[in-house]
């Protein structure tokens, strides 16, 4: 099952935290072309771990989903419009949440990113959190996680292109502008994989190709809804597996150990 901790009593929280699994949902507040809203990353993020914990309703285990940070590090669209952390800032925000967690009493916490800018942030956060407590964590961003052979797979995630139009004509239509789908064309240099393991980058090139990755012409709601169920299911398969992961020196493990083994 899963609860909200907006949503729960201190004193629910005392009882359930040593147990539970906290959840923290980090999007962003950005341009999305002429198409979709600057909310887009944080309501994806939001719509599938609301559909990968609805997959694990019927499982023992709590889920405590915190509020989502819904501002990241999005610098690089600010040449349109965004709300954005510097990267410091946003380790900062992670450090101070994912205390405040811990001295509530949470001892398993998961970041679930929605935002491409915020990926290097929430690996480092988890790194840090487990040298600082005595604790378990994990972070991931969603798109990594499917149980389908991802459609297009040169196009995922991208950036308000054919991945995440498809989704929003899923799961919010009525917030996308479909007569202002983009036709781009520009190969923009940080999304090549010509040269797989090199991040490249360039000066002026969100602004060079328009703000956007990939065409969305070609999105549709049947492939934003095939593409939520494989990304909500790979979601719900990662916190399932980390669910079965006990804090260090939980007393559960010595019990939980035997039957695994």
């Amino acid at each position: 099952m899963h609860q909200h901790l907006a949503r729960m009593t201190r004193d629910t929280v005392a009882r359930e935290a040593r147990t539970a699994v906290a959840i923290v949902p980090v999007g962003s507040i950005e341009q999305h072309g002429d198409h979709l809203p600057m909310v887009t990353d944080t309501f994806l993020v939001e719509t599938v771990l609301e559909r990968a914990l609805s997959l694990l309703g019927d499982e023992p285990e709590t889920y405590v989903v915190a509020p989502a940070l819904p501002i990241g590090c999005s610098h690089h669209h600010l040449f349109a419009a965004a709300m954005s952390l510097r990267t410091d800032t946003l380790r900062a925000v992670l450090t101070d949440v994912c205390d405040s967690l811990v001295t509530s009493g949470f001892r398993r916490i998961v970041l679930v990113n929605g935002h491409g800018g915020n990926d290097e942030c929430i690996s480092l956060a988890v790194k840090e959190l487990v040298l600082r407590h005595s604790v378990t964590a994990a972070a991931c961003s969603y798109w990594n996680l499917h149980t389908a052979q991802p459609e297009k797979p040169d196009r995922v995630p991208g950036h308000a292109g054919w991945f995440e139009t498809s989704m929003m004509l899923a799961a919010g239509p009525e917030l996308v502008h479909t007569n202002r789908l983009s036709r781009m064309e520009a190969d923009p240099l940080f999304d090549r994989s010509d040269m797989p393991g090199l991040v490249a980058q360039r000066s002026g090139e969100w602004a060079r190709v328009g703000g956007v990755t990939d065409p969305s012409t070609d999105a549709s709601a049947d492939a934003g809804e095939r593409l939520l169920a494989s990304h909500a299911a790979g979601l719900a398969d990662a916190l399932r597996w980390f669910a079965r992961e006990d804090p260090p020196g939980d007393q559960r493990n010595s019990s939980m150990s035997t039957t695994r083994n």
